[in-house]
């Protein structure tokens, strides 16, 4: 009974108290089915502060995960003006426990204090960054695993967020993904990285995916060979799929993978 408190008190403070019910559920499905499970952190910092994000992220963080059999991890940055910058951490997990536990572990472990010191010794006067948005994700039946992109040749990612009106219509965008739009887009080029249902965080509901190409040319084309597809035209022309029936807004970021990134 103490190891199962202790574990209910560790959810409810990395997911908030009250997705607690719904995310242990959603756990439970990934553990019967063998889906992923996604945290998505957006750090917003100043562009000189990027330097030291970068030397914990690539010298303590992925390293203490991949000690914990975590990940992979992928770090991407996006430029919001010339002084600031987003970097955005994508973690897989393969289970909840993992997720629960991730910040205890990696407080007890010396090797991830050790390399990160600089980064956790930052005080209130001079922080790394401004605050750290995060967002957990689901792996929808269709996409179950990430796709992990060959991190060793040049590429960019594209992330999309579909937000939707209500649970309803979110769950319609799911169901057209897993039984129609998936093969599409692999047929176009549209290679993706995950699918996930955002299970916490902001602007919910959504679904929130990611695609891989090798360069923005690419990227151009292929969704122009998306929006001339017969299957596509077909699909989005069934009135329970319409955009405005399903999904209200669609937020488009296009994202550079650092160097010591895995995805």
């Amino acid at each position: 009974m103490k190891r199962r408190a202790f574990l209910q008190n560790t959810l409810a403070a990395c997911l908030g108290a009250t997705a607690l019910e719904t995310t242990a559920h959603a756990a439970s499905d990934t553990t019967a089915k063998g889906r992923d499970l996604y945290e998505l952190r957006i750090y917003t910092l100043k562009a000189a502060k990027k330097p030291l994000l970068d030397d914990y992220l690539g010298k303590a963080f992925i390293p203490a995960l991949k000690r914990l059999g975590i990940g992979p991890v992928g770090v991407f940055t996006e430029s919001v003006d010339p002084e600031k910058l987003a970097v955005y951490v994508l973690v897989v997990f393969s289970s909840a426990g993992q997720c629960v536990t991730l910040p205890a572990r990696l407080a007890a472990d010396a090797e991830h204090q050790k390399a990160g010191a600089d980064y956790l010794a930052a005080t209130a006067a001079d922080p790394v960054y401004e605050r750290i948005q995060s967002s957990l994700h689901l792996a929808i039946e269709g996409m179950p695993k990430l796709a992990r992109p060959d991190a060793s040749q040049p590429h960019l990612l594209n992330l999309r967020i579909y937000e939707s009106h209500n649970e309803r219509a979110a769950a319609k965008k799911i169901e057209m993904f897993n039984t129609h739009e998936l093969p599409i887009f692999q047929r176009v080029g549209l290679t993706p990285v995950f699918f996930g249902q955002t299970l916490v965080g902001s602007s919910m509901p959504n679904l929130t995916y990611m695609l891989v190409f090798p360069d923005d040319a690419a990227r151009k084309a292929a969704w122009g060979r998306f929006g001339a597809d017969d299957d596509w035209k077909k699909l989005k022309a069934m009135p329970e799929y319409a955009d405005k029936e399903i999904v209200s807004k669609i937020t488009n970021k296009i994202l550079t993978p650092e160097s010591y990134s895995e995805i």
